[in-house]
């Protein structure tokens, strides 16, 4: 299970811990990822994904998971979101 972000692309850093001293050590900085179950308006359907806690904060900003998918750029999102967004994009189509 990998440590990236379904919506957002957002994945590990690396960075440096700093002790008292000023020593330097090699670090992970991880993104906090949630399960998160995600209800689709328009397809009438929920989706779980694993979800950083800013992409959710962007999801609920912006109006739901159809809105957000919307604006989302095709590189930063996951392979199952870019098949729920290709979904609801047929579904609004149809519409």
């Amino acid at each position: 299970m990998s440590r990236v972000c379904e919506l957002s692309g957002k994945g590990p850093m690396s960075g440096n811990t700093i002790s008292h001293a000023n020593n330097k050590s090699r670090r992970r900085f991880l993104p906090n990822l949630n399960d998160v179950t995600l209800i689709s308006d328009v397809l009438g359907q929920s989706f779980k994904l694993r979800v950083s806690a800013a992409a959710l904060r962007t999801v609920d900003h912006r109006g739901g998971l159809d809105a957000f998918l919307a604006k989302a750029k095709d590189d930063e999102l996951s392979d199952k979101a870019l098949k729920i967004k290709k979904e609801i994009s047929k579904a609004q189509a149809a519409a």
